[in-house]
């Protein structure tokens, strides 16, 4: 079982390093639906997962200069918050009763469901915000929607584990369209490292972290995202968008039916 976790996070994290959406979308469905774990389970294990992961990815693009802190501050005002609130309402009506690993369960789907929406989506957005400059929010509108777009991925992120990544970076597509696919991609990184990490920590304190369900995936998803990054640049990328965006649909439809 130990043999088919580690192979189980190489094929995660070629994916992940192939397509550059998040591990929550593929790594907890898959959890849940292969290997039976419950949903309470395998949220609390991608999110301390995808701290260290997502760590490591920070101090990489902090070296190359394209984080924006001053838009991480804004997200994590709203997000850290929002990520303890979660995590108090788990804690109140129970991570572990069946009712509520059902909502757990629907709350991936819907989760998955939004990350199909911003694989498809998200160069047709983009193109409607830039032909609609004057539409653009600015100054204290803009800090505002960051802050409240912070707290729902927070939300989300702590009930899921699943939005920092595609959800994530389409919000910021769309609050800030001049920043460059590397900065989106940077600051998207660097506010999910407190996010996820808070809500690991959490996780962990409701009981509902596997450790050696841990260490195994990562000892697999480290080459496999190595590996997807240099196979990412013989492969079309429209092609592995929609692969991507069909597989996860279908997991979705799986976890509601």
């Amino acid at each position: 079982m130990l043999l088919t976790y580690v192979i189980s996070g190489f094929a995660v994290g070629l994916l992940v390093g192939m397509t550059g959406v998040g591990g929550g979308s593929l790594m907890t469905p898959l959890l849940t639906l292969l290997f039976g774990v419950p949903p309470s389970v395998a949220v609390g294990t991608d999110l301390a997962f995808a701290s260290i992961t997502k760590g490591f990815g920070t101090f990489t693009h902090r070296l190359r200069g394209t984080v924006h802190w001053d838009i991480v501050k804004l997200l994590c005002i709203g997000a850290l918050p929002a990520a303890l609130v979660a995590t108090a309402g788990l804690k109140y009506f129970g991570t572990l009763t069946p009712e509520m690993g059902q909502l757990i369960r629907y709350s991936i789907a819907g989760s998955v469901l939004l990350t199909v929406v911003a694989l498809l989506f998200k160069g047709k957005m983009l193109a409607w915000i830039n032909a609609r400059p004057g539409r653009q929010l600015k100054g204290r509108a803009l800090a505002t929607a960051t802050i409240v777009s912070g707290a729902v991925l927070g939300i989300l992120v702590t009930v899921s584990s699943i939005g920092a990544g595609a959800i994530g970076a389409t919000l910021l597509v769309m609050l800030y369209p001049r920043l460059s696919s590397a900065e989106v991609a940077g600051t998207d990184i660097a506010y999910a490292v407190p996010l996820t990490a808070i809500a690991a920590v959490g996780h962990w304190w409701l009981g509902s972290i596997n450790w050696t369900l841990l260490f195994t995936l990562l000892i697999g998803s480290v080459p496999g995202i190595t590996l997807g990054s240099w196979i990412a640049r013989a492969v079309p990328e429209r092609f592995l968008r929609a692969l991507l965006a069909m597989t996860l649909t279908g997991v979705a439809a799986k976890l509601i039916y």
